[in-house]
Parts: C-alpha cells; sequence; structure tokens
C-alpha cells in the first residue's frame, strides 16, 4: 500500500508545513507532491493532510505516517548504504569452503591477494572434500567452492547434481609417485605403475584411493592398501618407514616434504584439475568475483594457465 517515495513526501509536509515547501525540499513539483498525497490518501482509505488556504495540516493518521516515515526511511537510508558498500566493495562477506590440500597452498596465497586489494570484504572458510563441498555450494551454505576432479571424472564425479553450476579449472595438477629412498625402483626417472603391483599402498581422501584403485586397475592389477590416512605429512612419514608407496598431488608436494622420500612421475601419466565452482548469480556479487579472482590469480602463481569456464548440463 505504501512505497518510500509518498513515506518522504509524507515526512517533508510534516517539517515544511506545506505542499510547495515540501515539493522544493524534495525537488519535486507542487502539483506532483499532490498527486502522490491523493494517491496515498486512496490506498488509506481516509484523509491524511487537511489543506487550510496555503497551510497543511496532517490529520491523526497523516501524523502516524508521517512519524513511522521517519523510522523507515532512516532504516532504508542505512540499507542502501550498506548495500552502495558491498557493490562497491567496502564491505562484503564470502563463504569459502575448500579440500585441505588447497588450504595449505591455493587457498593461503588467493586470501592474502584479496585482503590486499579488498581489506573490507570478509572470508569465512572452511575445509571438506568433495562432493561434500560440491553439495554445501548448491545447498547454498557455501559461496564457492575449491573442489577437484581426477581425469576421466567430473567435479561431482556423479555424487552431486553440478547442472547450473559454474565450473572454473583453475590448475592442472600432475599425481606423483612417492617412493621409500631405498626402494629398488627409486633410481628410476619414472616410474611404469604395473612394476609396483606387489607393492603394498597407502591411500588418501575417498576420492583419491578410487583414483589409485582405477590406475591400479588398469595397468592390471588390484593394489594392496594397508594404510589410509587423509594426512599427507604421515603418508610421508609411512612411506619414509618402508611401510608402502603413495600417489600424491604435486600441489601437496609443494608444501610438505621428507627427507627419505624419493618423488617420480608415473607411467602411464595422471593428473587432477583443481577446480572453483559457485552458482552463476554468486559470481556476480562483488565480493564473491573479487575472491574467484584473487583464487584463479593465485592459481597462476602456482602454475596454472587461466581458467577455462564450463557449465554442466542438466
Amino acid at each position: 500500500m505504501l512505497d518510500a517515495a509518498g513515506l518522504r513526501v509524507m515526512r517533508a509536509i510534516a517539517e515544511q508545513g506545506s505542499f510547495t515547501a515540501a515539493a522544493t525540499s524534495l525537488g519535486y513539483t507542487q502539483p506532483a507532491v499532490s498527486q502522490m498525497v491523493r494517491r496515498l490518501e486512496q490506498r488509506a482509505g481516509t484523509v491524511l493532510v487537511e489543506r487550510i488556504g496555503r497551510t497543511v495540516r496532517l490529520t491523526e493518521a497523516g501524523q502516524l505516517l508521517a512519524t513511522r516515515a521517519a523510522d523507515i526511511l532512516d532504516r532504508l537510508d542505512a540499507a542502501e548504504a550498506e548495500m552502495t558498500a558491498i557493490a562497491g566493495l567496502q564491505a562484503g562477506r564470502v563463504r569459502l569452503m575448500a579440500f585441505p590440500s588447497s588450504s595449505a597452498t591455493l587457498v593461503p596465497r588467493a586470501l592474502a591477494r584479496l585482503r590486499e586489494s579488498h581489506p573490507a570484504v570478509t572470508v569465512q572458510f572452511s575445509e571438506a572434500e568433495p562432493p561434500e563441498s560440491l553439495a554445501a555450494v548448491r545447498a547454498g551454505s557455501v559461496d564457492l567452492a575449491v573442489a577437484f576432479a581426477y581425469e576421466g571424472t567430473d567435479a561431482g564425479r556423479g555424487e552431486d547434481d553440478l547442472s547450473g553450476l559454474v565450473v572454473l579449472d583453475v590448475l592442472v595438477d600432475p599425481v606423483m609417485l612417492v617412493l621409500p629412498r631405498e626402494h629398488e625402483l627409486a633410481g628410476q626417472d619414472e616410474v611404469d605403475l604395473a612394476d609396483l603391483s606387489a607393492d603394498r599402498w597407502i591411500a588418501g581422501c575417498p576420492r583419491c584411493r578410487g583414483h589409485l584403485l582405477s590406475l591400479a586397475h588398469g595397468a592390471g592389477f588390484d593394489p594392496d592398501v594397508t594404510f589410509e590416512t587423509e594426512d599427507y605429512v604421515a603418508v610421508l612419514g609411512l612411506v619414509a618407514a618402508g611401510l608402502g608407496v603413495a600417489l600424491v598431488p604435486q600441489l601437496i608436494l609443494s608444501t610438505v616434504s621428507h627427507p627419505d622420500v624419493v618423488i617420480r612421475p608415473i607411467s602411464p601419466p595422471s593428473r587432477r584439475t583443481v577446480q572453483v565452482v559457485t552458482t552463476p548469480d554468486l559470481r556476480k556479487v562483488p565480493s564473491v568475483a573479487a575472491t574467484l579472482s584473487a583464487l584463479c590469480a593465485s592459481a597462476r602463481e602456482l602454475g596454472g594457465h587461466g581458467a577455462g569456464e564450463h557449465v554442466p548440463a542438466p
């Protein structure tokens, strides 16, 4: 029934005491103010302004509306100021979820870059592996997810519906073999995966374990998975102790190391793609767009070759 323009007119009439003065203060014409008052009275179903010659006096209903208008308009002005700040990156909140190994590499670089360029933007950060992080984007509980997909699978790996989401490939991450330094194949420049069929294996996250099983089956054997841990420091420690071998993405090996292991490429080679997932509408939000840009820039610093964008079909 009411609108902001009408409320501003009622407040101006109460403050100025006439249609003419109210019109001048608002930058309207006097007939426009009169018309807006008549429209308000029609909507309210009662008289709001008593006209006395060239002056006016608010009725009881008019006084009530003018009083309420002051508070409502103050709140509207505050909301407009806050939205302007968000649009201008003088404020804003981004909810970011990422898989753990990116939390030690890609994400810190991106957040430092974002803080330098847009210090007023706040980032709420949490960790989860895909597909949990992807489901969080779809559910609206996070704005951006840093996920990954191994070759031959999409970001959802069939476990989450990504239709209509925006997926940006930001980094290609080679998968490397980690061997004990005393392993008989440690001296080779590249190791054929089939030559490790008799070894014990250490597996990582569920998705990484699935990747290991797929590669091993392709090489003609079922891996003997002796240990499973998502802590890659522990993975390297287990390998160094001679308890098995492991496949570890290069992104992780850029932050963790152990003097008693060697790192070798595998044949056939394998890689995973690091991806950032959001929605088309959220990508237009300035703070989300700025965070996405920072993630892409950080990926390029780590050896990425730019973002390839795709929207999975329904």
